[in-house]
């Protein structure tokens, strides 16, 4: 990944505050709470408050992020509830992780740049067993004329960043899927996820 994108994200995580919040994504915490715990994996994790839902839930936790900031954050943020969550800063192509490591893999928000996401969705897919559940829920392509009135929704300007649902019934055909819709939903998600917004909601089971 480029310095420069890395840096994007470590400037945004160096903030004092959560800018997306403590409490989990509203979509992963109804998912998983269908699930027996087990091990789970939080790609582009951020500022941790999946990863730390998920550990007080009872999963065993894994995460990665480019940015040390967020892993900063997440620790701390781990720390403060009185869990472990096991948190890399690696680079995709670089993950210390085995195949068919993971029970679920959770996707949230996970917006990977638009040359490079389908093979990294395939490197994540990877490490999910037979079987195990992919929780996705990230913005969709409509969602451009709502990240375009101002910046408090977030979501990445770039059209081809954002996902369709033919993009992931492609990324993902070896998943029966349980859901696959796109809505749009009210966010209240710390400053930088706040407004009206489009998202694609997925769980799959990988067969």
């Amino acid at each position: 990944m480029s310095d420069a994108w890395t840096q994007l994200w470590n400037d945004r995580f160096s903030n004092p505050e959560f800018v997306y919040g403590e409490l989990p994504n509203e979509y992963l915490k109804a998912q998983l709470d269908k699930l027996p715990p087990g091990k789970i994996l939080f790609p582009a994790e951020g500022e941790g408050r999946n990863a730390v839902y998920a550990a007080k839930t009872g999963w065993t936790v894994s995460a990665f992020d480019i940015s040390i900031e967020g892993q900063k954050k997440a620790l701390r943020l781990a720390e403060k509830n009185g869990v472990v969550i096991n948190y890399t800063v690696e680079d995709i192509q670089r993950l210390p992780y085995t195949h068919a490591q993971f029970d679920v893999v959770a996707l949230i928000f996970a917006h990977f740049p638009a040359a490079v996401k389908s093979a990294y969705h395939g490197i994540l897919n990877s490490y999910l067993k037979k079987g195990g559940t992919l929780i996705f829920e990230a913005f969709s392509k409509n969602h451009i004329q709502y990240n375009s009135n101002g910046e408090k929704v977030g979501g990445p300007k770039d059209v081809n960043m954002l996902f369709s649902i033919a993009e992931l019934k492609s990324d993902f055909s070896d998943y029966e899927i349980l859901e696959l819709s796109e809505q749009v939903i009210e966010l209240n998600e710390g400053p930088k996820h706040s407004g009206t917004g489009s998202v694609i909601r997925f769980t799959g089971r990988k067969k």
